[in-house]
């Protein structure tokens, strides 16, 4: 094995720093990386190119069966049929159903995972029961049931031929223009020699452009671009390459997250060819079409359809809960600024999305000199790993003791979510302290918007130890929806009203 490429150990810490994209200060988050971004906006081009395609098969399908109902009924084809009453009273309903059900039904992925006509036509078909059911429930009068077997029939049947000729259009332009994916491949010399062969064959989809490779001896019919992974950072720099393809049989685990963990930092989809299928199943992808078994290595983080559905929930939320609570928030600050002098309230330095640094807002809940004073009370705390906790903590007013048991110190954390700096639901941010301590495989945590609220905070709160709550963050980031998010939420309410384990 390639003990350079594949090595187990981990950088000391005053290395790590040093290594390009990990100081906090320079680094910058996949999903706002240049890369990243022109991949989403292809996208939207791509789904709007599809959805346009699938609105004009439905009413060259429509129109088709309408004009087979009139011949067969004898009667006069007019080139208007399509707007009369009852297909204009249809569309505005047919179209949108349509395509949602396309939606659900994988018809708007990537062009590798598209799913094929026979999705098209199973999608008709739950579309016209979708159709037919509100029609009943509706009391509308059909004149024909014969219509709509007719139009799922020609509606699949226009579809998919306007599709098919979209993607042999669109794929033949790509590569008439000169559009491939660049690739750099890493391992042992042997292995790539065969992967080069291989990906390299005639290929459904685009072609690759192999830039070189990284291994430690010279690899044939490619440049040799560096020998270590240790060189990787400057490489994806030099070459900006659209994907990194390893051969598994030249890295253990470690060697490949550390791979993973420098290429997505750089904004690099990474792939891996597997020698089994078992290897990061859980975490990977599987791409077919690709002439070669390859699993997609994606970061923990939420892109797409998925951002925009979290970011628009944390939006409405968090301005929903703060009109709501306007008067009360009044209420504590005149209650805390009774109590004790100071402002009221408190910026506490926290570590967040891209492990850079922000100001989280809370309720002021200590005495004004309160940070001064923790170097003195470390002996005290009753938290382990990388947490600061103390039941009794002396810095605590009275107001801040009440505060803290309900956890209403927390509130102007909404004032962040409503900036983009946190949202409602996800891992909870470190102060500096704390996240000096942490190791370097707890960091995948930060690779998602810090939360007010998680599953730690539902599953024991303060009585969990540091490494509960880094495998919590892990099960939250590997199953996000937003559905998780409304039911951690909606089991926060009683965590925080009892008080349970918050001090």
């Amino acid at each position: 094995m390639n003990t350079n490429l594949a090595a187990s150990g981990r950088k000391p810490d005053e290395e790590r720093n040093k290594r390009p994209g990990t100081d906090i200060r320079a680094s910058r988050l996949y999903l706002f990386s240049r890369r990243p971004m022109i991949g989403a906006l292809r996208r939207v081009v791509s789904i709007v190119m599809l959805v346009a395609v699938d609105i004009l098969g439905l009413a060259l399908g429509l129109y088709i069966a309408l004009v087979l109902r009139t011949v067969l009924y004898g009667d006069t084809v007019y080139w208007s049929l399509l707007w009369r009453a009852g297909p204009r009273e249809w569309l505005p309903f047919l179209i949108p159903v349509t395509v949602l059900v396309f939606l659900q039904a994988g018809l708007y992925a990537r062009r590798e995972r598209r799913a094929g006509a026979g999705r098209v036509v199973s999608s008709m078909i739950l579309v016209a029961l979708i159709i037919l059911s509100v029609g009943f429930g509706t009391g509308y009068d059909f004149t024909t049931t014969g219509l709509i077997p007719t139009a799922v029939v020609t509606c699949s049947l226009a579809i998919g031929l306007l599709r098919a000729a979209y993607s042999s259009f669109a794929l033949e332009l790509m590569k008439a223009v000169g559009i491939r994916r660049k690739v750099v491949l890493v391992g042992e010399a042997g292995s790539l020699e065969r992967l080069h062969r291989e990906l390299g064959a005639t290929r459904g989809g685009l072609g690759y452009e192999f830039l070189g490779a990284i291994s430690e001896t010279d690899v044939e019919d490619l440049p040799q671009l560096g020998s270590s992974v240790a060189e990787l950072p400057s490489i994806l720099e030099r070459f900006s390459p659209d994907e990194l393809i390893l051969s598994e049989d030249d890295f253990d685990e470690s060697g490949v997250l550390d791979v993973v963990e420098r290429a997505h930092s750089a904004g690099v989809k990474v792939r891996l060819a597997p020698s089994t299928t078992e290897l990061l199943v859980q975490k990977g992808e599987y791409v077919p079409g690709q002439g070669v078994l390859l699993f997609d290595l994606r970061p923990p983080i939420l892109t797409g359809w998925g951002w925009i559905a979290k970011r628009a929930f944390d939006l409405l939320g968090s301005a929903l809960i703060v009109a709501v609570g306007l008067p009360f928030w009044l209420l504590i600050a005149l209650a805390i600024k009774l109590d004790t002098r100071g402002p009221v309230f408190y910026v506490d330095r926290r570590i967040g999305v891209g492990e850079r640094e922000f100001g989280m807002l809370k309720f002021r809940t200590m005495v004004i000199d309160a940070p001064k004073l923790q170097a003195g009370l470390e002996a005290a705390n009753e938290a382990s790993g990388a947490l600061f906790k103390i039941r009794d903590d002396p810095r605590i007013t009275r107001v801040g003791r009440i505060l803290r048991r309900f956890s209403i110190d927390e509130l102007p954390q909404l004032i962040n979510a409503l900036r983009g700096q946190m949202s409602l639901v996800g891992p909870r941010p470190l102060p500096l302290r704390d996240y000096e301590l942490l190791e370097d495989w707890h960091r995948a945590r930060y690779l998602v918007l810090p939360g007010m609220t998680g599953l730690w905070q539902i599953s024991g709160r303060s009585g969990l130890s540091f490494d509960d709550l880094v495998r919590l963050d892990f099960a939250y980031l590997e199953n996000w929806s937003v559905w998780l998010d409304i039911s951690i939420i909606a089991r926060t309410l009683p965590a925080v009203v009892s008080g349970r384990g918050a001090y």
